[in-house]
């Protein structure tokens, strides 16, 4: 590759980029001037700072030919519509089959932004005005018109469609309907990103400040993470809601009715409901904003029992939190495109991608989807224990739980507000400390003495007499505030109304105890004593704790004395803890059901998708497409170098006792990769003697047709082997200026 348009001294070999490339896509952190210095320590020669620029300049010239190439590659193949790569992105949630189970919800993903792949932006000094403040400096960024080919991002200019100004525009003829009562109480002071002027200025240093992507559902762990859709730059800013706009809108176009996960997804769906074009286009594809299982737990009650994964039909066990584990994993980007150009920051973003959905994500689908299977079979395996724990309870049928679910919202939403019962109580402790307060001021103030005579050599007369009028001023200033104190009290205890006054320590130890939980033993011991000595005047009278009470609390949710407060639901079974962890037992095994059903769906289409796509590139490998035999041959291995290892999994998880999947293939609603003449070979090729004929059965003799395949491969490999003789022979391998 040449490093210059005209006269270039220096070249860089394809194999050198390519090793790069490869190198860099398995460890983001490896950035070009690191391997140029080893290049030059390969070849014996004193590292040379401007090989870097040079290396750069062949590297985008040499990834310009590898997308030209596979765009052509794409033509060949019939993949080169609008939106094939997203349409096709994930075998598993979308190669969908003729007759299979229709799933509540299609298609789950899950979004969120991302600070740490942000981008610095050049700037000249500062600037001082003549008042001498100062102001940012003008860009130094290198004008760049180039462009990232393919789908991957969403531009800044469809993005900005959905922001303020768009619509501000769009809302003069869109009257939004008043929110509903379900919808009240939502948990904007939890969340940083919900409050749009806090995050709509980033530091100034910063022009991107981030990603905003959306993945799918199958991810499992921090290697194998789910597939990229789309993502966009959140640009001078922090998260605003017109990237979750942009990217749900074009989901929604592209790919119809879906869930999305989002750690905001309460405040987000009330938002997509009030604006006057995604409303429609949501309530259209029924698309539902939910909120993932950990983040969910920073929500309050009433949000959780609508939005948590738990609560919602048809997400089966799902967490839809994978963007925090695809996060720790491209943040690694971040060493090597936080200085670059726009344009560089944006092509290792999507090559990036493109490699981890390629490679990673793809080698891991079967891994994930066998792992989930495995979780809802063992949680399915608890059915038993919550049969013992109804019969203790007394609950006649899994339904009751329902019923108690309904009754806990039906509550909470009675209590979207603190009740005046308790409004009062807590002004009545303020008024409490404020009158104790005023006392001990009273106190202070009395116990003063007063001089009248002054003796000889102290101070004269008119200057005691002034001391004696403060002194007797703050007496009555305290004593005023003491009776305003005392007649406040007066009047709450008639409101509440109170027999006999609170005593000091009796209301806070209640708070206190729950922080002392999470502090040592000790604490907890003291102060549990101390609240068993209060409770003894408490009014009302509250019940006594021990140690073993306290410590048998798994978490604090469960913790009875947080629950005093609401005297009307003591003895509500969905407020005690038995009855909270059976009503939840019961609906993860709803989940769990909900779940195999899935999963059975998505492992019938991903075996499908082997099949037909190992079929379809088998079929086009032959003279009428000569001119890219060996790129279809490249791309066959490609994707078909895992097919063995999925195919060993799915086949152990299938001789599971529990397992009501099928692994044999299906027929797809897409007719692209559908190829008669050799789907069998592929079937046969892919799955194990034991599945694809009885046992005892002979396999079929080699037809003519496999024979004439078997020519075929032999042809690929001789080409294959002449290409890498003529990359041998025209390769020196060298970065030196004198060659």
């Amino acid at each position: 590759m040449p490093v210059s348009a005209y006269s270039p001294t220096v070249v860089i070999t394809i194999r050198a980029l390519e090793v790069f490339r490869i190198a860099n896509l398995r460890c983001p952190r490896l950035g070009i001037q690191a391997f140029t210095c080893m290049l030059c320590d390969l070849h014996g020669v004193a590292p040379r700072p401007y090989l870097g620029a040079q290396f750069s300049v062949a590297l985008d010239l040499y990834h310009a030919i590898c997308v030209d190439v596979e765009k052509h590659v794409q033509v060949a193949l019939g993949r080169d519509g609008p939106n094939w790569r997203l349409k096709n992105a994930c075998p598993a949630c979308l190669y969908k089959l003729e007759d299979e189970v229709a799933l509540p919800i299609p298609l789950l993903t899950m979004t969120d932004g991302n600070n740490s792949l942000s981008h610095f932006q050049l700037r000249k000094r500062e600037e001082v005005r003549e008042d001498g403040s100062t102001a940012p400096g003008a860009s130094k960024e290198r004008p760049d018109n180039h462009t990232v080919l393919g789908d991957y991002y969403i531009s800044r200019e469809e993005v900005d469609k959905w922001g303020e100004d768009g619509l501000k525009e769009l809302m003069k003829d869109f009257a939004a309907s008043a929110a509903n009562e379900e919808e009240d109480g939502s948990c904007e002071e939890r969340w940083q990103n919900m409050k749009e002027d806090v995050t709509v200025h980033a530091w100034g240093m910063f022009d991107e400040t981030g990603i905003f992507p959306a993945l799918c559902r199958h991810g499992v762990e921090y290697f194998y993470n789910g597939f990229v859709l789309v993502v966009v730059d959140m640009v001078k800013s922090g998260e605003l809601t017109k990237y979750g706009f942009a990217v749900t809108a074009h989901l929604l176009r592209v790919l119809g009715e879906h869930g999305n996960g989002y750690d905001i997804g309460c405040e987000y769906a009330k938002r997509c409901k009030s604006h006057p074009v995604l409303s429609k286009l949501a309530a259209k594809n029924n698309f539902k904003s939910l909120v993932g299982s950990f983040h969910g737990h920073g929500h309050n009650r009433r949000c959780q029992t609508r939005n948590l994964t738990t609560y919602v039909k048809g997400v089966g066990l799902e967490s839809l939190e994978g963007c925090e584990a695809y996060f720790s994993k491209s943040n690694t980007l971040a060493a090597t495109t936080r200085h670059v150009s726009r344009f560089h920051r944006q092509q290792a973003i999507v090559n990036y991608m493109k490699h981890t959905n390629k490679f990673d994500t793809y080698q891991g689908l079967s891994l994930v989807l066998c792992s989930k299977y495995q979780r809802a079979l063992e949680i399915k395996g608890t059915y038993w224990s919550l049969r013992d724990v109804m019969r203790r309870l007394q609950v006649e049928s899994r339904e009751v739980f329902e019923s108690w679910l309904e009754q806990e919202k039906a509550y909470l939403r009675t209590r979207s507000k603190e009740p005046l019962e308790e409004t009062l109580e807590m002004e009545y402790y303020q008024k409490l400390v404020n009158l104790q307060d005023a006392e001990a001021c009273v106190l202070d103030v009395c116990g003063v003495a007063v001089p009248f005579t002054p003796t000889e050599g102290e101070a004269s007369y008119p200057e005691v007499a002034r001391a004696t009028l403060k002194i007797e001023m703050q007496r009555r200033h305290a004593q005023e505030v003491r009776d305003k104190a005392l007649a406040a009290v007066h009047d709450l205890e008639l409101r509440i109304p109170i027999d006999t006054r609170w005593i000091e320590g009796g209301y806070k130890l209640r708070k206190h105890i729950a922080k002392a939980l999470q502090a040592r033993s000790k604490a907890i011991k003291a102060a549990i004593v101390r609240y068993n000595d209060a409770t003894e005047v408490m009014e009302p009278l509250m019940p006594t704790l021990n140690w073993e009470e306290v410590v048998e609390c798994a978490f604090l949710a469960d913790f009875d004395l947080l629950r005093e407060g609401r005297q009307d639901i003591w003895q509500e079974h969905w407020a005690l803890p038995a009855g909270r962890a059976a009503m939840d037992q019961h609906f993860k095994l709803l989940r769990a059901d909900e779940e195999i059903q899935q999963l059975n769906v998505e492992i019938h289409r991903f075996v499908t998708y082997m099949v037909d796509e190992e079929a379809f590139l088998v079929c086009l490998m032959y003279p009428s497409h000569c001119h890219y035999l060996l790129l279809i041959r490249i791309k066959r291995i490609g994707r078909g170098r895992f097919t063995s290892l999925h195919m060993k999994r799915l086949v152990k998880l299938s001789k599971l006792p529990n397992f009501t999947g099928s692994i044999l293939p299906g027929v797809s609603v897409s007719k692209e990769r559908h190829t008669p003449v050799t789907r069998d070979v592929g079937m046969v090729a892919l799955l194990p003697a034991e599945i694809v004929r009885p046992v005892g059965v002979e396999p079929p003799p080699l037809d003519e047709e496999e024979g004439e395949d078997d020519d075929d491969e032999e042809g690929v490999n001789a080409l294959t082997a002449l290409i890498q003789i003529v990359h041998i022979s025209g390769d020196g391998g060298a970065v030196n200026q004198d060659s």
